[in-house]
């Protein structure tokens, strides 16, 4: 497909057109949706109104309104990144919403979509032990929506979010600042733990490069904007599971625990290690995470 821009912006006028298009290219080229949102209404939506700087949930009484050439352009040339490009959404307008929170994001970080949010509305009960939260570590962070959504719901917590990766960092940086946290969470650069000797938690979080080399080989053309160093982690996408299992232990509080996403590879997990015991959440959406008591991992270390 090529989209004739100048011909697209003489004959479509209102923010109602833009998204009836945006509909039609989406179905004609057959886009993947799941990088925020699940259908081509809330995509073409959320894609026009970002491209005139307008929130995802303005009153549709503005669906009527003529837009001018230059914004007519800028829809134009979003629906041009997303469909010929198969540039994922939220990397076209540059946010994406996690926990009812704005994030910013570019292609050095995953877009913010992990089913730990769940975990972290439910403030990880019944697994966290009762009590005060002081240090909550969130490892491989990204864009640090994790860490943020932990600091959110935990008022009192120091959060740290760690990554290998110094431009997800950058982001998760611009992050903390727009969410005004800058007193309470920290931005680290670390492989997994080696940066953060004498430091311990109550509570660490963490969403890992964890696709599998199967999987990763027939993911849609959209993931390919994705970094692979956040999603693949060896053949059966555990190796940097294991390294987390195997050191986790001793960055816990005596009564912490650790909270992981495996997502699909959580079949290669279970078989691996069927005696250790491993807490698989059951979610509303999405699956593959399980939490593991800091006692628990201890107790099985020389397994991992």
């Amino acid at each position: 497909m090529s989209i004739d821009q100048e011909q697209v912006v003489n004959e479509l006028y209102t923010i109602r057109d833009f998204v009836r298009w945006s509909l039609s290219q989406f179905s004609r080229e057959q886009v993947f949706f799941g990088h925020g949102t699940d259908n081509a209404w809330d995509e073409a939506v959320q894609l026009v109104l970002g491209a005139i700087d307008l929130p995802w949930d303005t009153n549709p009484a503005v669906m009527d309104a003529r837009l001018t050439y230059g914004e007519r352009k800028r829809v134009v040339e979003f629906l041009r990144q997303r469909v010929e490009e198969r540039k994922p959404l939220p990397y076209v307008i540059g946010e994406a919403w996690y926990l009812g929170m704005p994030f910013y994001v570019n292609e050095n970080v995953l877009i913010p979509r992990s089913p730990i949010a769940e975990l972290i509305q439910a403030r990880f009960s019944p697994w966290l032990r009762p009590g005060p939260v002081e240090r909550i570590l969130d490892l491989c962070a990204g864009s640090g929506c994790i860490g943020i959504g932990c600091a959110d719901v935990f008022e009192e917590a120091e959060v740290d979010l760690v990554d290998v990766s110094v431009e997800a960092l950058e982001v998760a940086a611009r992050n903390v600042t727009r969410h005004g946290l800058e007193e309470r969470v920290n931005v680290i650069q670390s492989d997994l733990f080696s940066s953060l000797q004498g430091r311990s938690y109550d509570l660490i979080v963490s969403n890992p490069p964890y696709v599998d080399a199967a999987d990763y080989a027939c993911m849609p053309a959209e993931f390919g904007h994705e970094p692979e160093l956040a999603l693949t982690s060896g053949e059966d996408g555990l190796d940097i599971t294991r390294n987390i299992l195997r050191q986790a232990c001793e960055f816990l509080r005596e009564d912490g625990l650790l909270v992981v996403e495996v997502g699909n590879s959580e079949v290669h997990l279970m078989a691996e290690f069927p005696q250790v015991p491993l807490i698989w959440v059951e979610l509303e959406h999405g699956n593959g995470v399980f939490a593991i008591t800091a006692k628990d991992l201890r107790q099985y270390r020389d397994l991992f």
